[in-house]
């Protein structure tokens, strides 16, 4: 049911894949992924994730609503261009929602898909603004997104330095990419609300040379360092960050700088390093038996089958979990197994996540409570911090679901999204 396709020979295997493909009616998920290059480490976890949770779905329940699942995994590099011949490879094989899994492939992919009406769900990245769907009918970015992520970092420094900021000085280091500039605007303005010092590090893709970038942070000596990374940058920040002693509990990475891949490599120079979580890390959900009797115990686990409950992999369980939740809605309000891109989409703004809700599906207290509205694509916006303890390998919570700064956030996502509409000639819905 799994295919995976590289883009080196895209045409050969997709005409492999329409002379495969069986008769009856079936639910089509692409699969961006990424399994080579310098993001790998942290693209197969999520890719395993997301294809094992669709491969149970056929398994246990015979796809969703009894209609059978088929995953088309495309592979990117995390490329841009690679991704969006992904996507107009594999659109026309029935594809129900992209997960790009990439702020650039992302943006390109927002006016394609509109045109072509076919859904994208960038969970917890992408176009920040996309959150206002009002403007962005197609595109959707819950449970959160960047400017949220920002704020969270912000608010859990205010908790450790009872509410005060001021004068502190804290320094981003960040993927010079689409990805990694989202948060600066945001910063800048909370910056302004509390009065820290906000100093700007790039690092330019791929990230595995940052010997410059951190001896200017050993010079500059910021209290705190925010990090927006993604793959190797990852690792090699931790590890210099640790060369030139910078106190690891002062050292946050947003939710796709925390993962076990991220930490490994510095050994126990990254003890107390801090990520923000987009959802909970760890495998103690009901959901992993089944997976256990019905994925890897019948051997049909996706990759080498060795990623299952770290941070990357419950990621792409979460991703495909909330895709299979609003296939449910759509197939709910349209009253049809079968579905179109189109009715996808009213699933997905009618989704809501309760905890109840997650309990059934053998992942409680997995993720925040949410609701998608017509206005609102974004969720609810919150996050947990975790902290990295290196001695037991594993990350352990250390706050509670944080909401966002929605005074400093809103009025962002409102004057980006409507420059959009200006632009692209969108008349705002939901009225």
């Amino acid at each position: 049911m799994k295919l995976k396709l590289t883009s080196m020979a895209l045409a050969g295997a997709l005409a492999g894949v329409m002379a495969a493909a069986p008769a009856m009616a079936e639910l089509v998920f692409p699969s961006l992924s990424y399994r080579t290059g310098p993001y790998a480490a942290n693209g197969i976890p999520f890719a395993d994730g997301y294809a094992d949770y669709m491969t149970l779905l056929n398994e246990r329940d015979g796809g969703i609503g009894e209609e059978p699942v088929r995953l088309l995994e495309c592979e990117t590099g995390y490329n841009t261009q690679k991704g969006v011949e992904c996507y107009e490879a594999t659109k026309g094989e029935g594809a129900l929602v992209y997960q790009p899994l990439s702020t650039g492939i992302t943006y390109q992919l927002i006016p394609k898909a509109t045109a072509d009406g076919i859904p994208v769900h960038s969970m917890g990245y992408g176009r920040t603004s996309a959150a206002n769907g009002k403007v962005f009918e197609w595109v959707f970015n819950y449970p959160a997104n960047y400017w949220d992520g920002a704020s969270i970092a912000v608010k859990h420094l205010l908790d450790v330095n009872s509410g005060d900021l001021n004068g502190k000085k804290i320094a981003l280091v960040y993927h010079n990419s689409a990805y990694g500039k989202e948060p600066i605007r945001t910063l800048e303005e909370l910056s302004k609300k509390h009065g820290f010092e906000l100093s700007l590090v790039p690092v330019d893709h791929p990230g595995q040379e940052q010997k410059s970038q951190w001896l200017q942070i050993r010079r500059e000596r910021p209290d705190y360092v925010v990090m927006w990374g993604w793959g190797v940058m990852n690792q090699v920040a931790v590890q210099e960050a640790a060369n030139i002693r910078f106190p690891m509990e002062n050292f946050i990475g947003v939710w796709w700088s925390g993962s076990e891949t991220d930490v490994l490599p510095a050994g126990d120079a990254a003890n107390g390093y801090k990520a923000l979580a987009l959802a909970n890390p760890g495998g103690d959900y009901a959901i992993y038996e089944d997976l256990d009797k019905f994925v890897y115990s019948t051997g049909k686990a996706a990759g080498a089958g060795d990623q299952w409950k770290t941070v990357g992999y419950n990621r792409g369980l979460y991703a495909a979990m909330l895709a299979a939740e609003a296939a449910k809605e759509a197939q709910k309000i349209h009253s049809t197994k079968a579905l179109t891109p189109a009715q996808m989409r009213d699933g997905m703004e009618a989704l809501e996540m309760t905890e109840d809700r997650m309990a059934g599906l053998g992942m409680a207290n997995f993720g925040p409570e949410f609701k998608v509205t017509c206005e609102n694509h974004g969720g609810s916006g919150v996050g947990k911090v975790a902290q990295w303890d290196a001695s037991a390998k594993e990350w352990k919570l250390i706050s509670d679901w944080i909401e966002s700064d929605k005074d400093v956030i809103q009025p962002l996502i409102d004057e980006d999204s409507a420059a959009y509409a200006a632009e692209s000639n969108i008349t705002e819905r939901c009225n």
